[in-house]
């Protein structure tokens, strides 16, 4: 199997919204204390490392107050989400995104899960972790065009629109008008 590299260099300031960040924790390893990680199994909160706050939360009922982070991140999350969700997921990280803000999905493309898995190499904070991402829902597919038809409408502004070996990284703007 192909391992793709991801590397990931502290570039924000600011307050952290980080979807799904349980298990690696791999944005709370790389900002620490700018980061709330939400994900929804409260075991996978539990496998992240120390150093940041976790919270069990789903990402389409979010309690947050609307406008409440400079940042989200989504880094390998939209595969564990219902394809039925992942529009909500998004409308809702918008909703807590600060004007001027950004979003960010990082992810995998693929046509069928039966399974689908993907291994990483991602470097954070002078560290290389090495990590299995997978799913297998029946009909589960994904890829860049269909993310960023969702964020249509959402009062974001694409940024960088990023793709290799299967891999895909976005970054939107939200609109401060």
């Amino acid at each position: 199997k192909i391992m793709h590299t991801v590397r990931l260099d502290r570039t924000h300031t600011g307050s952290i919204l980080d979807i799904g960040g349980g298990g690696e924790g791999i944005i709370g390893r790389l900002y620490g204390r700018q980061v709330t990680a939400i994900d929804n199994r409260r075991e996978e909160l539990d496998e992240a490392p120390e150093g940041f706050e976790k919270v069990l939360m789903d990402a389409c009922e979010m309690s947050f107050a609307s406008a409440s982070f400079d940042h989200v991140t989504f880094f390998y999350t939209m595969m564990f989400i219902a394809k039925d969700k992942q529009r909500r997921a998004l409308a809702e990280a918008c909703r807590c995104l600060r004007p001027g803000g950004t979003l960010e999905i990082w992810d995998a493309a693929f046509e069928r899960a039966e399974p689908f898995v993907t291994e990483l190499a991602v470097y954070v904070a002078g560290e290389r972790i090495d990590v299995s991402y997978g799913v297998w829902e029946e009909g589960a597919s994904q890829n860049l065009l269909r993310f960023q038809e969702m964020a249509g409408g959402l009062g974001l502004s694409e940024e960088v629109c990023e793709e290799a070996e299967g891999h895909f990284y976005l970054r939107w703007r939200k609109n401060t008008a």
